[in-house]
C-alpha cells in the first residue's frame, strides 16, 4: 500500500500511537486505576501532539535534509503545536479548573449539579518535552530501518 511508503507519515503515526497508548499505564502508576478513556483524550504524559509533530519534523529532516523547505515547514508547525500545547491549551485547562471550583461553590447545599469542564486540556512543559523526545526517537528509528 502506498500509504505505508510515506515514511514521514509512518514516523508521525507511530510516535502519536505510542504516546497515546503509554498514557494509560503511566496514569495507572500514579492513581492505581485503569483509565482507558485516556487513549482518546488530549492531555497527559507524554504529549501525543508533541510526539506527532516532532516525529514528522525530524523525519522530514532525515529523509529530505535539514536544509530543505520540507523540514522548515515541519519545524515551524512543530513549534506552533508545542507552544500551543504548553501555553494556550494549558491556560484553558486552568480556566476550566477555576470555573469548576466556582460551580462547586455555587452548587454546595443545592441538589443542582452542573456538568464539569475538562481540566486537562494542555500539557506541562515536561509532558511536551517527553513528547518531543519520543517523536525524535521514533523518527530516527523509522529513518534507520526504512530508508
Amino acid at each position: 500500500m502506498e500509504l505505508f511508503q510515506n515514511h514521514v507519515l509512518v514516523a508521525g503515526v507511530i510516535a502519536w500511537s505510542i504516546a497515546q497508548t503509554v498514557k494509560v499505564p503511566i496514569e495507572y502508576l500514579k492513581t492505581r486505576r485503569w483509565n482507558w478513556a485516556l487513549l482518546f483524550r488530549a492531555g497527559g504524559m507524554p504529549s501525543s501532539h508533541s510526539a506527532l509533530v516532532t516525529a514528522v519534523a525530524h523525519a522530514l529532516g532525515l529523509f529530505y535534509g535539514f536544509d530543505s523547505p520540507h523540514f522548515a515547514i515541519g519545524l515551524t508547525l512543530a513549534m506552533v503545536v508545542v507552544y500551543d500545547a504548553t501555553g494556550i491549551r494549558r491556560q484553558a485547562g486552568k480556566h476550566a479548573e477555576l470555573i469548576n471550583a466556582m460551580i462547586n461553590d455555587l452548587a454546595s447545599g443545592h441538589p443542582l449539579k452542573e456538568e464539569q469542564l475538562r481540566e486537562v486540556l494542555g500539557h506541562t512543559p515536561l509532558e511536551a518535552f517527553a513528547g518531543v523526545v519520543l517523536g525524535i526517537v521514533i523518527a530516527q528509528l523509522v529513518w534507520t530501518f526504512l530508508r
